[in-house]
């Protein structure tokens, strides 16, 4: 398959330097960008495709993880991720996160996060799929992703060292003659004198731009999440890993016909909080399927509810939170009462409807320790990166938790690595193949294959035709620069490494579901899969934990 290595744009019309280029305002970025500018001198700047406040993690509802609770501890947080992960965490990774979570979310609370107590002061905290103990810290009952975001976007705009740049879109990264990451081009819209494409200089580049759920049809992740990140990285020759595990959330408000695009999510923590699924017969299915019934890990969930569905036909299954009475609903989980009602769902008095949809990529542009990628001085966080800490699934509520750490780890690595201001490289090497895009018509039929054929439930024939297809709306090149054809072409290349990397595992294991291969294969599939992008274009290779 045809896939470029430069987006065609126009020459960039301005230029910036900085120290640090950090590229995405949720948890991720805004920890990053706020740690290194509060512990030195170095120049950050912080570029956001939206408003500095509308990035992934304000549609956060549940909550985020860390052993904060009498009983609880690093040790069984570690075993409850270890477990959802299937067998493909990285072991010193979920160390760090869980050992270094406690402390981290204690931060974000000096911060300015207002997270809800209980009547003693205590943090609240419940439980959700896959957890063990209740370690689940919420905020506004079910808003917790927003007030995280309040938080650090007002610390943020309150930091002096800190420069903002609204409504950018990451097009492609520069490098020096050695290969090392020297900044990135944009397209800036609406910012006077920085309008339209530029080039930024910079000593370090951190990715933080989000996942890539617009490469489905239907998705919890707002239009931004189009994988801009990880094409880029791909296009400069960063290595990415796992693709193949993408996490479909298993109770998304089922909308009919509407049900294409950002959908509503109904939160794990409404299970957590006892609710539970039936099938059209009433039925509870989730028990007997895990020891955890309906809080069984996620990718469970989904693929116990896809099941039902085929066995009865059913367009969607029910989530009972009946019981729950008004007073529940409108103190836990105000945000999702008020969208059930304006859709015309009264949990209250209704079974809910829902189904699975594409909501988290565990894998990502893999990354050490530390956030490095595979090139030197590209750093990348959050769901843009694949730490090795979610394994084939992600624990619920770790993705939060998984920003804040390494958003901080990054931080102490570009400041030991940096520590005084000086100029960006100068000598940068030349962009040494033309700009292609794909036609921006092609998106919709680009989404619609990849539910179809690259869902929860995936067969070597709906994978082959899924290649296919790709390959043939690579042909469709010719797309005029703009947002839409850019996007667009980042969906496509994000695509097709998914696809390649799913065709590739030739088992069930995590997130990933073969119908053909329905077992899990430790004996030879205990290990990533990490794709790069030549050339001759996309090459996938296996390897094994030691």
């Amino acid at each position: 398959m045809r896939l470029p290595r430069r987006l065609a744009a126009p020459e960039p019309g301005w230029t910036t330097e900085t120290d640090v280029v950090v590229v995405g305002s949720g948890i991720a970025g805004l920890t990053t960008a706020l740690h290194i500018s509060k512990q030195s001198a170095l120049r950050v700047l912080l570029v956001t495709k939206d408003v500095l406040a509308a990035g992934s993690t304000r549609w956060a509802q549940g909550g985020i993880a860390a052993a904060l609770g009498a009983g609880d501890s690093p040790d069984e947080h570690f075993d409850d991720t270890i477990v959802a992960g299937a067998g493909v965490c990285d072991e010193a990774a979920v160390r760090v996160l869980v050992r270094e979570g406690p402390a981290a979310v204690r931060e974000l609370v000096l911060l300015g996060a207002r997270f809800d107590r209980t009547h003693d002061g205590a943090l609240s905290l419940t439980r959700e799929g896959g957890h063990h103990r209740d370690r689940i810290a919420h905020a506004g009952g079910d808003a917790t992703g927003a007030e995280i975001e309040r938080a650090l976007v007002t610390r943020v705009l309150d930091a002096t060292d800190v420069s903002v740049i609204e409504h950018a879109l990451v097009l492609d990264l520069l490098r020096t003659p050695s290969g090392a990451v020297a900044g990135l081009t944009l397209h800036v819209m609406g910012e006077g004198q920085r309008d339209g494409v530029g080039a930024v200089r910079a000593r370090a580049v951190v990715l933080a731009t989000g996942g890539i759920g617009q490469v489905y049809a239907s998705t919890t992740n707002p239009s931004v999440s189009t994988g801009d990140g990880v094409a880029a990285a791909l296009r400069a020759g960063a290595v990415v890993r796992d693709l193949e595990f993408v996490q479909f959330h298993p109770t998304v408000a089922w909308l009919g016909p509407r049900s294409r695009g950002q959908q509503p999510l109904v939160s794990e923590a409404v299970r957590g909080e006892g609710a539970f699924l039936v099938d059209n017969a009433g039925l509870r299915f989730m028990e007997g399927e895990h020891e955890l019934a309906d809080l069984a890990p996620r990718d469970i969930v989904a693929k116990a509810i896809v099941r039902r569905m085929r066995e009865t036909g059913a367009e969607h299954i029910w989530l009972d939170a009946r019981h729950f009475g008004a007073e529940k609903w409108r103190v836990r989980f105000p945000t999702i009462h008020e969208t059930l009602l304006s859709l015309g769902i009264d949990p209250v008095r209704e079974l809910i409807p829902v189904v699975p949809a594409c909501h988290y990529a565990s894998g990502g542009v893999r990354t050490d320790l530390h956030g490095e990628s595979s090139l030197p001085g590209l750093f990348v966080c959050g769901e843009s990166a694949c730490t090795g800490v979610h394994g084939a699934n992600r624990l619920a509520s770790n993705s939060l938790l998984e920003g804040l750490v390494f958003g901080q780890r990054i931080a102490q690595t570009v400041l030991e690595r940096l520590r005084e201001p000086v100029p960006p490289p100068r000598e940068l090497a030349p962009l040494w193949v033309e700009g292609v895009l794909l036609d921006e018509s092609a998106r919709p039929e680009l989404q619609t294959l990849m539910s179809r054929d690259v869902g929860v439930l995936r067969d070597e024939k709906g994978l082959r035709a899924a290649g296919d297809a790709l390959a043939t709306l690579a042909e469709r090149d010719g797309g005029m620069p703009g947002t839409e054809a850019w996007e667009t072409t980042n969906l496509l290349t994000v695509a097709a490494a998914l696809v390649q990397a799913a065709t590739v595992r030739e088992e069930t294991r995590g997130a990933h579901w073969r119908d053909d291969f329905p077992d899990r294969d430790d004996a030879h599939w205990c290990g990533h899969l990490d794709t790069t992008l030549g050339d001759a274009g996309l090459h996938t290779t296996f390897e094994e934990i030691a």
